[in-house]
This record gives structure tokens, sequence and C-alpha cells, in this order.
């Protein structure tokens, strides 16, 4: 994952962290959200999904694949000192932007001609049978659990965190990259990510929360005290520690 998309665990940072406490600073981010949350509810992965929509009766132009991912995916891809300049829902608007030229929805050009004009009329029905996936699909959700645990590794065994190399999306702090930790918990799932990644995830896999020590961490900068640090890692980021010999 790129430097500027996981911070967390990072020393010397030169000054702390700022975060803004409104969930939305401006009216247009409502906007923003709520297309993410129609393109989630309109998805075509849905009609697999659990439970499974009829999403390819729904009347909608919208026809590709859309997720929590998806949105990382194109926030990631941003230049990193756009990514430290703009907002939250600045980046999510640029990555759906983005994602709606990459896809050919629209061209930038039709895009920018159509600043500050109102949208076309959609026909009622359709209108009102795609307001009716969505608010189902806000319901009723897209449960990411596929099947029962099938895990590799057991409570209380040592793991390696793997060293993949990092793809356009990961969800490994970059900070655990080659650090060895115990097996604390084992989710009740095999769980899917909806998308592949270049790094192994993608296909339902076991979850564990794995216990670090932090001076396998940090060293000897780490602080002192009975303190430790939990992650929650797919099973593609963990390697066994006899296989290194």
């Amino acid at each position: 994952m790129k430097l500027q998309h996981y911070l967390g665990g990072l020393e010397g940072l030169p000054e702390p962290l700022m975060l803004e406490k409104r969930v939305f600073v401006e009216d247009w981010e409502k906007r923003i959200f709520g297309i993410h949350v129609a393109m989630m509810g309109l998805s075509n992965h849905l009609g697999t999904a659990l439970p499974e929509y009829p999403i390819d009766e729904v009347p909608t132009a919208f026809k590709d694949e859309w997720t929590w991912a998806d949105l990382r995916t194109g926030a990631e891809a941003m230049n990193p000192f756009d990514y430290f300049k703009f907002r939250y829902y600045e980046k999510w608007l640029g990555g759906i932007t983005q994602f709606f030229i990459d896809k050919g929805y629209v061209t930038e050009d039709e895009l920018a001609d159509s600043i500050g004009e109102p949208g076309s009329a959609a026909d009622t029905e359709d209108v009102r049978a795609i307001d009716d996936q969505v608010i189902a699909y806000l319901r009723y959700g897209d449960s990411p659990r596929r099947d029962v645990a099938h895990p590799k590794f057991a409570v209380g065994a040592q793991v390696r965190i793997t060293n993949v190399p990092a793809d356009a999306h990961s969800r490994l702090p970059g900070y655990l990259r080659g650090r060895i930790g115990t097996v604390e918990r084992i989710f009740e799932g095999d769980y899917a990510y909806f998308c592949h990644t270049g790094d192994g995830i993608g296909d339902p896999m076991p979850i564990y929360i794995v216990e670090f020590d932090p001076a396998e961490i940090w060293g000897p900068r780490a602080e002192g005290g009975p303190l430790k640090l939990y992650a929650e890692l797919f099973e593609a980021y963990l390697a066994p520690i006899e296989e290194e010999a």
C-alpha cells in the first residue's frame, strides 16, 4: 500500500494528524455519498451476493461492479500530493468520476459541458425500480461471508506476515510486512473481498486477528509496558514460520 494511504504505525511524522469531526463538511458531499451507495446497490455482483438480488431485472444503465474496494482503489491511484491536498469526499469524487470515464459512461468533455446543467428526465417506472433496488440493498446489505471457516493456521500459531508486492489496492498495513505475530482469533467464516487484488485477496478465505509485540514492529523504540498490537488480516497475508528454513 502506498505511503500516503496508510500512515498508521509510522514514526517521525512532523506533527499530530488533525482529524475532521464532521461527517459532511459541505452539502455536495452528501450527494457524493449517495451516488456511491446507489452504485453499490446497483453493482452487477449482487446477483450472486448474500442475499441474492434480481439485479439483471433492474432497468439501469449501470452494468458494472462497484464495491468499497473499487472506491479505495480509486483513492489510492491518486497523485500523493493530491491525496494530501484534498478532503475525504473530494477523493471520493475523483475516484467515482474517473471510474465513469474509464468505463465509458461519460467523457471528460461531456462532463465539463454538463457542469451546472440539470440532468435529463428518466422514465418514472424505471426510476422507481432503481429506487426499490437501492432501498433493498440498504436494508439487507451484502454479506462478505461465503462459507464456514477453513483456516490453515490455529489459534496460538506463530506466523510471519508476507511481503507481497503492493498492487493497486491492498489491505495489508505496510509496517506489518515481514513481522512475526501470533494468531489470537479466527473468525467464523471464509470471507470474500468482492474483487481480486494483485497481492492475493479476492476469493473467500479465513480472516485472523494476529497479535504483535510492539518491539517486533518498532524495535527498541517501542514504548514499554504490557502493550500489544492486534491486526485483522486475510489468510493470504500469513505464512508459516517453519517454511523459512
